[in-house]
Order: structure tokens, then sequence, then C-alpha cells
């Protein structure tokens, strides 16, 4: 049985990918449309549709961030991550606020 794949995104051009899983010698994926390096984001990745402005700025500062979307072994999805920039803009606000790393903070569900 063939390995699984896992999704690939180029942010310029609001493309995702599902390729084979990065190997040892692996040089690096880029786009076919732009040419740019692709991000490798996880299996559980399910991309924004390309209309929507909003959504990828909102994927592309969880990815600047280093979230990523890796399938859990027993519930089968990432867990958290924020969908809308206002989420976004919150989950900062708290981890400036508290000193909690930014990544932490954008996958955290709820804020206290």
């Amino acid at each position: 049985m063939p390995p699984a794949k896992t999704a690939y995104v180029c942010l310029p051009s609001r493309a995702s990918y599902k390729q084979p899983p990065p190997g040892r010698h692996d040089r690096g994926r880029v786009c076919p449309r732009c040419a740019r390096p692709l991000i490798h984001v996880g299996s559980a990745f399910a991309p924004p549709p390309r209309r929507d402005v909003s959504g990828w700025r909102t994927l592309s500062v969880l990815l600047n961030a280093g979230v990523r979307f890796p399938r859990d072994c027993c519930f089968g999805g990432p867990g958290y991550r924020p969908r809308t920039l206002r989420e976004v803009r919150e989950r900062m606000a708290y981890a400036r606020r508290t000193g909690e790393p930014f990544e932490q903070a954008l996958v955290r569900r709820d804020l206290p």
C-alpha cells in the first residue's frame, strides 16, 4: 500500500496540493503555477476556497507563526485553528499580554 499523501500550500498562488510526504532526500517542492517553494502543512489540512482572501490571509499568519495541521492519531484532526482574522487578532493580543508564544496562543481554543 502506498504511503498516505500530505498537503503542501503555495500562499502567493492560493493553491493546495496533495503529494507524498517529504523524504530524507527531498530537495523541496515547488508550485506548478509560480515555481515558488511549497510549504508542507500536514495531512489534516483543508484549504479555504481560492476566492476567500480573508481565509488565505488567516492561513498565512498561521503558517508564518509555525502552526501546522498534523493528523492526530486518536481524533483524526489537527485540533482548533482560527478561521478568521478577528480570531487571530484576539489570540495575538492575548499572547502579547501574557507572554505566551504566538504559536501556542493561535491554537488555543478558548481565551481566558
